[in-house]
């Protein structure tokens, strides 16, 4: 079976048919062979004309579009530039009026840090202080005297 999703075979063929057609159409023509390379000619020079009009037409119409397409870019590169520039300015006024407020609560937050650290310091030393009083030896009364102890050498 076919497969008609290969579209190349079919130019292929389509392309062959023209040609071996062509061939035919030379061998068996009622002119002689020296009519037939002048008309061959005249239709090659025909056929490159037209070949080099529509270049030039398709070459001016790409450069045409192609400057459009450019003055297009230009134009969005502007407009793009612009909106960076405002959300930049709309950005920068933001934080300026914000930031009064952020330094003001930083502040009051370091002071805070500041008044916490120095109540923890002063209660670690109450506690310290407390375990030094515990842990200090019983009035000399009760402590061993351990200057008689002999000396082992």
């Amino acid at each position: 079976m076919y497969d008609y999703r290969r579209g190349e075979s079919i130019l292929g063929a389509f392309l062959l048919g023209g040609i071996v057609g062509a061939v035919l159409g030379l061998l068996f023509s009622p002119r002689s062979g020296r009519e037939n390379r002048e008309f061959i000619a005249a239709k090659a020079d025909e056929y490159w004309g037209e070949g080099k009009q529509f270049y030039e037409t398709s070459r001016a119409k790409v450069l045409d579009e192609t400057e459009e397409m450019r003055v297009k870019i230009d134009a969005a590169r502007d407009r793009l530039k612009e909106q960076v520039d405002t959300v930049t300015q709309q950005a920068k006024g933001k934080i300026q009026e914000v930031a009064p407020a952020a330094r003001d609560a930083v502040t009051r937050a370091g002071e805070s840090v500041k008044s916490g650290v120095g109540t923890v310091e002063t209660k670690a030393q109450g506690v310290l202080d407390k375990l030094a009083e515990k842990a200090a030896p019983a009035p000399a009364e009760a402590a061993p005297d351990l200057t008689d102890l002999p000396v082992v050498e």
